[in-house]
Parts: C-alpha cells; sequence; structure tokens
C-alpha cells in the first residue's frame, strides 16, 4: 500500500498514522483529486482554472497541525503549494442539528449538499471554523477543497457531532447506511437540538518539528523544496 503525504508516527507505536490519503481505492470514502498549484496562490477559487494530477482517497480528515516537512510528498514530489479536492456522500440516521468544526493550514471550505457552510478559505496560520446545519434523515453530499500554501505548518481536521452527541472525527465508515435497503429507517421530521451547544474555537496544539528537536522520519530521498 503506498501513501500520499504520509506522517510519521509521532508520539506512539500505537498511534495512528495521520495521512491525507492513500491511492488503495475506498469505495465508501471521500475520493480527494490533489493538484499542484502554483506558488501565489492565494484561494481555492483558482484551482477550477487546474488539472487533478492524481487521486486518492479517506474515510476520514484528521491531520493534526505540525511542521510541513513531516508531509511526505509521494507521487506528488511537493511538501508545499499543493491541494486536494475531496468529494463523497454520507448518511443521516438521526435527522437535526449537526455541528461541524474545521481546522486549516493553509486554505480549506467545507460544503454539505452543495451549500458552502464553513469557509476558512486563504493563507493563514492554524485557524478554526464553526458551521451547523439541519440535516433531514438520509443520504447527503459533502465537498472539502483544501490547499497548503508556503511553509511552514500544515493541517487538516473535519469534526462533526450529531443531536445529543460529542464531537468527534468525521468519518465515512461511520456516516454510512446500512448495508440492507430495507432498514434503511429515520424519523420523517427533523428533530429540534437547540439546546445542543456549539463546538469549541480552540486551535488544536501544533505538533512538533525540528525547530525543538523533533526531526521529521521523511521516507526515501525527496529533497526539500527551496
Amino acid at each position: 500500500m503506498r501513501f500520499l503525504f504520509l506522517l510519521p508516527l509521532l508520539c506512539s507505536a500505537q498511534d495512528p498514522v495521520a495521512v491525507f490519503g492513500t491511492t488503495v481505492v475506498i469505495p465508501s470514502g471521500l475520493k480527494g483529486d490533489v493538484y499542484h498549484v502554483s506558488p501565489g496562490m492565494r484561494s481555492l477559487a483558482e484551482l477550477s482554472d487546474l488539472q487533478p494530477q492524481v487521486t486518492i482517497y479517506s474515510s476520514y480528515l484528521k491531520v493534526p497541525p505540525q511542521h510541513f516537512t513531516f508531509g511526505f510528498p509521494g507521487v506528488t514530489d511537493r511538501f508545499e503549494w499543493f491541494a486536494i479536492d475531496y468529494t463523497g456522500k454520507f448518511w443521516i440516521e438521526n435527522p437535526g442539528l449537526y455541528r461541524f468544526r474545521l481546522t486549516s493550514d493553509d486554505g480549506a471550505m467545507l460544503y454539505i449538499d452543495e451549500q458552502l457552510i464553513a469557509d476558512n478559505d486563504g493563507i493563514h496560520s492554524t485557524t478554526v471554523r464553526l458551521a451547523s446545519l439541519r440535516l433531514s434523515g438520509g443520504m447527503h453530499t459533502i465537498r472539502v477543497p483544501y490547499f497548503q500554501g508556503p511553509r511552514e505548518t500544515v493541517a487538516l481536521i473535519l469534526e462533526v457531532a450529531g443531536p445529543g452527541e460529542q464531537p468527534r472525527v468525521f468519518s465515512t465508515n461511520e456516516l454510512k447506511p446500512p448495508a440492507d435497503p430495507e432498514t434503511w429507517r429515520f424519523p420523517s421530521q427533523v428533530i429540534s437540538s437547540s439546546a445542543d451547544p456549539d463546538l469549541g474555537r480552540g486551535i488544536p496544539e501544533r505538533l512538533g518539528g525540528p525547530e525543538n528537536g523533533r526531526q521529521p522520519r521523511v521516507p526515501g530521498k525527496a529533497k526539500k523544496r527551496r
């Protein structure tokens, strides 16, 4: 299995590896079209004029803030100035108010059913955007375009909390329909969830990099772009 933008283990041998995606197809997951962008890109709107270089797949978006050299360029040969446009579908069994938290460095946006609900576009340090949306039961579409501009930090995390739920990383493995369509049942009316609070706006702690003695373990002999 070959990973793109592979990030090493940072805490212990038991910690999961954070990746932007893998070339192995995940049928129920997010599809990510990877782009090379020109230095100086300022907005995700510029993706409309580009052609994707490769496609990756992921069930979740969980790349915590960390030094850019932790990102392995893989077949894209990039540590910076790249973009990924994720699209997919997810299933809602319990209708109601769903709260989202999008963390990125640099720009990212969140679309649900083609509606922009969180705008974190532009070149910036790690920044959090919150959004909420009432969702009916059934299938919905999701799109998360993201780009990494200049070094030093990369980050992309998408979290969700449904009615009465605690926030967790958005995962298509969790939010997918039952295998048997005969069991597809959900309330016909959207349940009021006005008591559910917004998710926190705190910025995740940035993981260590070369500046504090934690050297990234970059596979291969890819050279850092200067």
